[in-house]
C-alpha cells in the first residue's frame, strides 16, 4: 500500500493553514505504517503531481467552504474530490483541482482520493487559527487516522503499546 495524506493550506492566512496543521498533528501523534508519507503541500498546486501519481490512496487535508459551521468536518471521495474544487476559496485551491485533471489525463491518477475538509471561520492575515478551529485540529487528525486504518494501515497512537495477535 502506498499512501500520501497530504495537508493543503496557508499558514500565513489564519484558518486556512487547518490542513497543514491537522496532518502536522496527525504526524506528531501517530507512528506512522510503512507505506505511509506524511507532505506538506503549502499552497503548491500542480507542482504535487509527482507527489500524488500512481499512489494507492491520497488522503487530501484541506478547508472547505460548504455553508455549515465554522468547524465543520466533511468527508468526500472519489469523482466529488474534484468536482468541489470548481468552487475556489483560495488560489492554490485552483491548482490542486488542475493537479487531478492532469492525473487523470496522464493516467497516474490514485487509485482512491479523499478528502477531509474544515470549514474555516475565517480567512484573513494571521498566523493563529481561530478558536473553533484550533479545537478541531486533533479530532481531524484522529480522522485522518481513521481513514488510513480503513486502508488496513495500522496507525499506532505514540505512547500505546501494539495490541498482541
Amino acid at each position: 500500500m502506498n499512501v500520501l495524506v497530504l495537508g493543503i493550506g496557508n499558514l500565513l492566512l489564519s484558518d486556512e493553514a487547518a490542513g497543514v496543521k491537522a496532518v502536522e498533528e496527525f504526524a506528531r501523534n501517530y507512528a506512522l505504517p510503512a507505506g505511509v508519507e506524511v507532505l506538506d503541500g503549502g499552497t503548491c498546486g500542480i507542482e504535487l503531481l509527482h507527489y500524488i501519481e500512481g499512489r494507492d490512496c491520497v488522503i487530501v487535508v484541506d478547508v472547505v467552504k460548504t455553508g455549515n459551521p465554522p468547524g465543520a468536518i466533511v468527508r468526500l471521495e472519489g469523482k466529488e474530490v474534484p468536482a468541489f474544487f470548481t468552487t475556489k476559496i483560495s488560489p492554490h485551491q485552483l491548482g490542486l483541482s488542475d493537479m487531478l485533471a492532469a492525473a487523470q489525463l496522464s493516467g497516474r491518477m490514485p487509485a482512491k482520493v479523499v478528502l477531509l475538509g474544515i470549514e474555516p471561520k475565517k480567512i484573513e492575515t494571521g498566523l493563529e487559527l481561530s478558536n473553533e478551529i484550533n479545537a478541531k485540529i486533533g479530532e481531524l487528525a484522529d480522522l485522518i487516522a481513521k481513514e488510513v486504518e480503513s486502508l488496513g494501515l495500522k496507525p499506532l497512537a505514540k505512547g500505546k503499546r501494539p495490541e498482541a495477535n
